[in-house]
């Protein structure tokens, strides 16, 4: 499975951004897919996630309310609606693929800067 994000940048407090992660290769293998972040000094976390059956979505706290995940099968592709963006929110977001064949594996994209400005 090969993952692709496009869609960051720069944008100023209060503004929005939709990121985009389009998956190729054995994506009828993904159970799940998720967007996680990492901010310099610290360590990755979990945003946002989605399954591909179900469409069920969890998100952090932080972002719940102001951020979307969604995915279009037909497109293998996965959406993070941004809105009402913070400072805080800024970092480097990666795209994660889940595939629980063969004992489970985590796919990931090469990740797309989102800087906020205050």
């Amino acid at each position: 499975v090969q993952l692709v994000e496009s869609g960051g940048g720069l944008v100023q407090a209060g503004g929005s951004l939709r990121l985009s992660c389009a998956a190729s290769g054995r994506t009828f293998s993904i159970d799940a897919m998720g967007w996680y972040r990492q901010a310099p000094g610290k360590q990755r976390e979990l945003v946002a996630a989605i399954t591909t059956g179900g469409g069920s979505t969890n998100y952090r706290d932080s972002v719940k309310g102001r951020f979307t995940i969604s995915r279009d099968n037909a497109k293998n592709t996965m959406y993070l609606q941004m809105n009402s963006l913070k400072p805080e929110d800024s970092a480097v977001y990666y795209c994660n693929a889940y595939s629980s064949v063969l004992g489970g594996y985590d796919y990931w994209g090469q990740g797309t800067q989102v800087t906020v400005s205050s």
